[in-house]
Protein backbone atom coordinates (compact mmCIF):
# COMPACT_ATOMS: atom_id res chain seq x y z
CA UNK A 1 0.00 0.00 0.00
CA UNK A 2 1.18 3.52 -0.78
CA UNK A 3 0.95 5.85 2.22
CA UNK A 4 0.72 9.62 2.54
CA UNK A 5 1.54 10.63 6.11
CA UNK A 6 0.25 13.96 7.41
CA UNK A 7 2.02 14.90 10.63
CA UNK A 8 5.71 14.48 11.34
CA UNK A 9 5.70 14.20 15.12
CA UNK A 10 6.69 11.06 17.01
CA UNK A 11 3.91 8.94 15.52
CA UNK A 12 4.19 10.20 11.95
CA UNK A 13 7.97 9.75 11.96
CA UNK A 14 7.64 6.24 13.35
CA UNK A 15 5.08 5.31 10.68
CA UNK A 16 7.45 6.43 7.93
CA UNK A 17 10.37 4.56 9.49
CA UNK A 18 8.47 1.30 10.06
CA UNK A 19 6.24 1.20 6.96
CA UNK A 20 8.75 -0.85 4.93
CA UNK A 21 8.84 -3.58 7.56
CA UNK A 22 5.08 -4.00 7.08
CA UNK A 23 5.34 -4.15 3.29
CA UNK A 24 4.16 -0.59 2.57
CA UNK A 25 5.83 2.44 1.01
CA UNK A 26 5.58 6.11 1.92
CA UNK A 27 5.02 8.38 -1.07
CA UNK A 28 4.37 11.66 0.77
CA UNK A 29 5.09 13.19 4.17
CA UNK A 30 3.81 16.56 5.35
CA UNK A 31 4.04 18.71 8.45
CA UNK A 32 2.33 22.03 9.12
CA UNK A 33 4.65 24.07 6.91
CA UNK A 34 5.91 21.80 4.12
CA UNK A 35 5.85 18.46 2.39
CA UNK A 36 8.15 15.94 0.76
CA UNK A 37 6.95 13.83 -2.15
CA UNK A 38 8.20 10.78 -4.01
CA UNK A 39 9.80 11.47 -7.37
CA UNK A 40 7.10 11.93 -9.98
CA UNK A 41 8.57 9.50 -12.47
CA UNK A 42 5.44 7.43 -12.98
CA UNK A 43 7.11 4.45 -11.41
CA UNK A 44 5.58 4.77 -7.98
CA UNK A 45 8.95 5.41 -6.34
CA UNK A 46 8.89 5.63 -2.57
CA UNK A 47 9.80 8.79 -0.72
CA UNK A 48 13.35 9.09 0.62
CA UNK A 49 12.18 9.15 4.24
CA UNK A 50 15.65 9.57 5.72
CA UNK A 51 16.27 12.64 3.58
CA UNK A 52 12.89 14.15 4.51
CA UNK A 53 13.48 13.66 8.23
CA UNK A 54 17.01 15.02 7.94
CA UNK A 55 15.59 18.06 6.14
CA UNK A 56 13.18 18.59 9.03
CA UNK A 57 15.97 18.35 11.59
CA UNK A 58 17.96 20.98 9.69
CA UNK A 59 15.20 23.37 8.61
CA UNK A 60 12.14 22.63 10.74
CA UNK A 61 10.09 21.23 7.85
CA UNK A 62 10.16 17.94 5.94
CA UNK A 63 10.30 19.55 2.51
CA UNK A 64 9.72 22.54 0.30
CA UNK A 65 6.46 21.41 -1.31
CA UNK A 66 3.09 22.70 -0.12
CA UNK A 67 1.38 20.47 2.52
CA UNK A 68 -1.66 20.35 0.22
CA UNK A 69 0.47 18.53 -2.36
CA UNK A 70 0.72 15.55 0.01
CA UNK A 71 -3.09 15.36 0.20
CA UNK A 72 -3.22 15.39 -3.60
CA UNK A 73 -0.52 12.72 -4.05
CA UNK A 74 -1.09 9.26 -5.51
CA UNK A 75 -1.62 7.16 -2.37
CA UNK A 76 -3.83 4.32 -1.20
CA UNK A 77 -4.04 5.33 2.47
CA UNK A 78 -3.85 8.71 4.15
CA UNK A 79 -2.31 8.44 7.63
CA UNK A 80 -3.60 11.39 9.67
CA UNK A 81 -1.14 11.92 12.53
CA UNK A 82 -1.46 15.63 13.25
CA UNK A 83 -2.04 16.78 16.87
CA UNK A 84 -5.51 16.22 18.32
CA UNK A 85 -7.73 19.30 18.32
CA UNK A 86 -11.16 19.68 19.87
CA UNK A 87 -14.39 21.31 18.68
CA UNK A 88 -14.33 21.25 14.87
CA UNK A 89 -11.34 18.84 14.93
CA UNK A 90 -9.52 20.88 12.30
CA UNK A 91 -7.35 20.55 10.31
CA UNK A 92 -7.55 16.78 10.81
CA UNK A 93 -11.20 16.53 9.79
CA UNK A 94 -10.60 18.36 6.52
CA UNK A 95 -7.72 16.01 5.75
CA UNK A 96 -10.06 13.05 6.30
CA UNK A 97 -12.72 14.61 4.09
CA UNK A 98 -10.26 15.34 1.27
CA UNK A 99 -9.01 11.74 1.22
CA UNK A 100 -12.48 10.18 1.37
CA UNK A 101 -13.79 12.47 -1.36
CA UNK A 102 -10.93 11.11 -3.50
CA UNK A 103 -12.09 7.57 -2.62
CA UNK A 104 -8.91 6.94 -0.62
CA UNK A 105 -8.65 5.11 2.70
CA UNK A 106 -7.84 6.92 5.94
CA UNK A 107 -6.07 5.69 9.07
CA UNK A 108 -6.22 8.02 12.05
CA UNK A 109 -3.81 8.49 14.91
CA UNK A 110 -5.44 11.88 15.56
CA UNK A 111 -8.34 11.47 18.01
CA UNK A 112 -10.16 14.68 17.09
CA UNK A 113 -12.20 13.61 14.03
CA UNK A 114 -13.61 10.47 15.68
CA UNK A 115 -14.00 11.97 19.15
CA UNK A 116 -15.65 15.23 18.08
CA UNK A 117 -17.18 14.50 14.64
CA UNK A 118 -17.74 10.75 14.52
CA UNK A 119 -21.05 10.98 12.69
CA UNK A 120 -19.61 13.30 10.03
CA UNK A 121 -16.68 10.94 9.46
CA UNK A 122 -18.98 7.94 9.16
CA UNK A 123 -21.20 9.83 6.73
CA UNK A 124 -18.25 10.71 4.51
CA UNK A 125 -17.03 7.11 4.61
CA UNK A 126 -20.48 5.82 3.62
CA UNK A 127 -20.35 7.94 0.44
CA UNK A 128 -16.76 6.97 -0.40
CA UNK A 129 -15.05 3.93 -1.88
CA UNK A 130 -12.49 4.45 0.88
CA UNK A 131 -12.71 3.35 4.50
CA UNK A 132 -11.66 4.83 7.86
CA UNK A 133 -9.73 3.01 10.57
CA UNK A 134 -8.67 4.47 13.93
CA UNK A 135 -7.19 1.79 16.21
CA UNK A 136 -4.30 4.09 17.17
CA UNK A 137 -6.63 6.68 18.70
CA UNK A 138 -7.36 4.45 21.72
CA UNK A 139 -4.63 2.95 23.85
CA UNK A 140 -1.60 3.09 21.55
CA UNK A 141 -0.51 -0.47 20.80
CA UNK A 142 -3.49 -2.04 22.62
CA UNK A 143 -6.01 -3.45 20.05
CA UNK A 144 -9.08 -2.12 21.83
CA UNK A 145 -11.16 -0.98 18.85
CA UNK A 146 -10.50 -4.05 16.70
CA UNK A 147 -11.27 -6.36 19.62
CA UNK A 148 -14.62 -4.66 20.19
CA UNK A 149 -15.33 -4.93 16.46
CA UNK A 150 -14.38 -8.61 16.41
CA UNK A 151 -16.71 -9.37 19.32
CA UNK A 152 -19.32 -7.11 17.66
CA UNK A 153 -20.38 -3.93 19.48
CA UNK A 154 -23.87 -5.25 20.09
CA UNK A 155 -22.37 -7.94 22.33
CA UNK A 156 -20.19 -5.51 24.34
CA UNK A 157 -21.88 -3.97 27.36
CA UNK A 158 -19.03 -1.72 28.53
CA UNK A 159 -15.37 -0.89 28.01
CA UNK A 160 -13.32 0.49 30.88
CA UNK A 161 -9.72 0.87 31.85
CA UNK A 162 -6.63 2.91 32.57
CA UNK A 163 -6.10 4.90 29.40
CA UNK A 164 -3.54 7.57 30.22
CA UNK A 165 0.06 6.73 31.05
CA UNK A 166 0.98 10.10 32.54
CA UNK A 167 -1.83 10.05 35.09
CA UNK A 168 -1.09 6.43 35.90
CA UNK A 169 2.62 7.12 36.43
CA UNK A 170 1.78 9.92 38.86
CA UNK A 171 -0.70 7.84 40.85
CA UNK A 172 1.70 4.88 40.94
CA UNK A 173 4.54 7.01 42.31
CA UNK A 174 2.28 8.74 44.83
CA UNK A 175 1.20 5.36 46.18
CA UNK A 176 4.65 3.75 46.17
CA UNK A 177 6.55 6.64 47.76
CA UNK A 178 3.87 8.36 49.83
CA UNK A 179 4.46 11.58 47.90
CA UNK A 180 2.03 14.38 47.09
CA UNK A 181 0.75 15.19 43.60
CA UNK A 182 2.86 18.31 42.95
CA UNK A 183 6.10 16.54 43.89
CA UNK A 184 5.44 13.58 41.59
CA UNK A 185 4.23 15.81 38.75
CA UNK A 186 7.55 17.68 38.82
CA UNK A 187 9.37 14.36 38.72
CA UNK A 188 7.27 13.18 35.78
CA UNK A 189 8.02 16.38 33.90
CA UNK A 190 11.75 15.98 34.54
CA UNK A 191 11.57 12.44 33.16
CA UNK A 192 9.59 13.51 30.10
CA UNK A 193 6.57 11.44 31.15
CA UNK A 194 4.46 14.58 31.64
CA UNK A 195 4.26 17.65 29.39
CA UNK A 196 5.18 21.13 30.62
CA UNK A 197 1.41 21.75 30.58
CA UNK A 198 0.02 18.42 31.80
CA UNK A 199 -3.64 19.48 31.76
CA UNK A 200 -4.70 17.23 28.89
CA UNK A 201 -3.52 14.18 30.85
CA UNK A 202 -4.07 14.95 34.53
CA UNK A 203 -7.48 16.58 34.06
CA UNK A 204 -8.75 13.42 32.39
CA UNK A 205 -9.30 14.91 28.92
CA UNK A 206 -7.10 12.43 27.05
CA UNK A 207 -8.73 9.42 28.71
CA UNK A 208 -12.17 10.92 28.11
CA UNK A 209 -11.52 11.36 24.38
CA UNK A 210 -10.53 7.70 24.12
CA UNK A 211 -13.68 6.68 25.96
CA UNK A 212 -15.79 8.92 23.73
CA UNK A 213 -14.38 7.13 20.69
CA UNK A 214 -15.17 3.75 22.25
CA UNK A 215 -18.70 4.90 23.12
CA UNK A 216 -19.20 5.92 19.48
CA UNK A 217 -17.95 2.53 18.30
CA UNK A 218 -20.43 0.83 20.64
CA UNK A 219 -23.34 3.09 19.76
CA UNK A 220 -22.91 3.13 15.98
CA UNK A 221 -21.84 -0.51 15.84
CA UNK A 222 -24.94 -1.71 17.65
CA UNK A 223 -27.41 0.46 15.70
CA UNK A 224 -29.31 -1.07 12.76
CA UNK A 225 -29.35 2.39 11.16
CA UNK A 226 -26.56 4.95 11.82
CA UNK A 227 -29.27 7.60 12.04
CA UNK A 228 -30.53 5.88 15.18
CA UNK A 229 -27.12 5.86 16.91
CA UNK A 230 -26.28 8.27 19.68
CA UNK A 231 -23.20 10.32 18.80
CA UNK A 232 -20.81 11.25 21.63
CA UNK A 233 -18.37 14.14 21.90
CA UNK A 234 -16.17 15.30 24.75
CA UNK A 235 -19.03 17.53 25.91
CA UNK A 236 -21.04 14.39 26.73
CA UNK A 237 -18.39 12.96 29.05
CA UNK A 238 -18.46 13.23 32.84
CA UNK A 239 -14.80 13.91 33.62
CA UNK A 240 -12.80 14.30 36.84
CA UNK A 241 -9.01 14.40 36.93
CA UNK A 242 -6.34 13.61 39.53
CA UNK A 243 -5.07 17.06 40.57
CA UNK A 244 -6.97 17.12 43.86
CA UNK A 245 -6.04 13.65 45.11
CA UNK A 246 -3.96 14.00 48.31
CA UNK A 247 -1.17 11.59 49.10
CA UNK A 248 -3.04 10.70 52.26
CA UNK A 249 -5.88 9.21 50.19
CA UNK A 250 -3.51 6.71 48.63
CA UNK A 251 -1.99 5.85 51.99
CA UNK A 252 -5.42 5.18 53.47
CA UNK A 253 -6.39 3.11 50.44
CA UNK A 254 -3.24 1.00 50.84
CA UNK A 255 -4.17 0.20 54.44
CA UNK A 256 -7.34 -1.39 53.04
CA UNK A 257 -5.54 -3.28 50.28
CA UNK A 258 -6.61 -0.85 47.60
CA UNK A 259 -5.14 1.90 45.44
CA UNK A 260 -6.41 4.72 43.22
CA UNK A 261 -6.44 4.71 39.42
CA UNK A 262 -7.93 7.10 36.87
CA UNK A 263 -10.59 4.87 35.31
CA UNK A 264 -12.47 5.63 32.12
CA UNK A 265 -15.64 3.79 31.18
CA UNK A 266 -17.65 3.81 27.98
CA UNK A 267 -21.00 2.28 27.15
CA UNK A 268 -23.44 2.96 24.34
CA UNK A 269 -25.19 5.38 26.71
CA UNK A 270 -22.52 7.20 28.72
CA UNK A 271 -18.87 8.17 29.19
CA UNK A 272 -17.27 8.64 32.61
CA UNK A 273 -13.69 9.28 33.72
CA UNK A 274 -12.73 9.65 37.37
CA UNK A 275 -10.28 8.45 40.04
CA UNK A 276 -11.55 5.23 41.58
CA UNK A 277 -10.52 2.82 44.29
CA UNK A 278 -9.42 -0.53 42.87
CA UNK A 279 -7.92 -3.63 44.51
CA UNK A 280 -4.16 -3.14 44.96
CA UNK A 281 -3.42 -6.41 43.20
CA UNK A 282 -6.37 -6.28 40.80
CA UNK A 283 -6.20 -6.21 37.02
CA UNK A 284 -6.91 -2.46 36.85
CA UNK A 285 -3.98 -1.61 39.14
CA UNK A 286 -1.42 -1.48 36.31
CA UNK A 287 1.68 0.49 37.23
CA UNK A 288 3.83 3.18 35.66
CA UNK A 289 2.85 4.21 32.16
CA UNK A 290 1.10 0.92 31.35
CA UNK A 291 -2.51 0.98 30.14
CA UNK A 292 -5.22 -1.64 30.41
CA UNK A 293 -8.57 -2.08 28.68
CA UNK A 294 -11.36 -4.26 30.11
CA UNK A 295 -14.12 -5.31 27.73
CA UNK A 296 -17.35 -6.56 29.28
CA UNK A 297 -19.21 -8.88 26.92
CA UNK A 298 -22.62 -10.52 26.85
CA UNK A 299 -21.34 -14.03 26.19
CA UNK A 300 -17.55 -14.12 26.61
CA UNK A 301 -17.27 -12.58 30.06
CA UNK A 302 -14.60 -9.99 30.78
CA UNK A 303 -11.57 -9.61 28.52
CA UNK A 304 -8.43 -7.77 29.66
CA UNK A 305 -5.85 -6.31 27.27
CA UNK A 306 -2.85 -4.42 28.61
CA UNK A 307 0.24 -2.85 27.13
CA UNK A 308 1.88 0.39 26.15
CA UNK A 309 -0.75 3.03 25.58
CA UNK A 310 1.48 5.63 23.94
CA UNK A 311 4.81 6.16 22.21
CA UNK A 312 5.88 6.64 18.61
CA UNK A 313 6.70 3.05 17.57
CA UNK A 314 3.90 1.60 19.72
CA UNK A 315 1.23 3.82 18.19
CA UNK A 316 2.73 3.42 14.72
CA UNK A 317 2.30 -0.33 15.07
CA UNK A 318 -1.44 0.24 15.56
CA UNK A 319 -1.54 2.55 12.53
CA UNK A 320 0.22 0.01 10.34
CA UNK A 321 -1.99 -2.76 11.67
CA UNK A 322 -4.98 -0.74 10.44
CA UNK A 323 -3.31 -0.29 7.06
CA UNK A 324 -2.99 -4.07 6.88
CA UNK A 325 -6.71 -4.48 7.60
CA UNK A 326 -7.49 -2.32 4.58
CA UNK A 327 -5.64 -4.55 2.11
Amino acid sequence: MKLAVIGAGAVGRSVTELAGEYGHEVVALADSSGAALAAEDGGGAALDVDAALAHKAETGTVGEADPADALAADYDVLVEATPTTLGDAEPGFSHVRTALERDRNVVLANKGPVAERFGDVQGLAAESAGDVRFEATVGGAIPAVSTVEDIEPGHVTAVRGVLNGTANFILTRMAAEGLDYEHVLAEAQDLGVAEADPSFDVDGTDAALKCVILANVLSFGAADDPADAREFTLADADVEGIRDIPGSALRLAAEDGRTVRLIGEATGDSVRVAPRLVPENGTLAVTGTQNIVQIETSHAGRLNISGRGAGGPETASAVLGDVGRLE
